[in-house]
């Protein structure tokens, strides 16, 4: 029987009225302690979000997300966050903010390997 670890996940949604509280699903990150795993998976649809929201800036969405695999990564890549430990740089991403991109409350569970539940968790939760 294969080892389990304790992960913990978010679902990273672009959030374009805040004041409404409506989101569109578009990324999941996933943090896993016992592997040392920081990862996030994101896709923008144009079309969905067209339909979604009138008005968004498609290219300022994308660098946002971009920044958010930058600080999983870590490293100067990440900027003052992605120099932070592992724990430090998820807490960070996942802690509550009102502008376009926000996550989900922070779910955990276990997992035997973390890059396959990412991979799960985005097309369940995103595609």
């Amino acid at each position: 029987m294969q080892e389990k670890h304790l992960f913990e996940y978010a679902v990273i949604r672009v959030v374009p009225r805040v004041e409404r509280e409506e989101f569109l699903n578009v990324g999941v990150i996933v943090y896993c302690s016992a592997e040392g795993f920081l990862q996030t998976m994101f896709e923008i649809n144009p079309e969905r979000l067209k339909a979604f929201v009138c008005q968004v800036e498609i290219q300022e969405l994308e660098e946002r997300l971009t920044a958010f695999a930058q600080i999983c990564k870590g490293g100067k890549q990440g900027g003052p966050i992605g120099l932070l430990p592992i724990a430090s740089r998820f807490r960070w991403l996942t802690a509550t903010r009102s502008t376009v991109v926000q996550t989900s409350p922070v779910h955990p569970g276990f997992c035997v390997n973390a890059q396959e539940t990412l991979l799960r968790l985005f097309a369940q939760l995103v595609q």
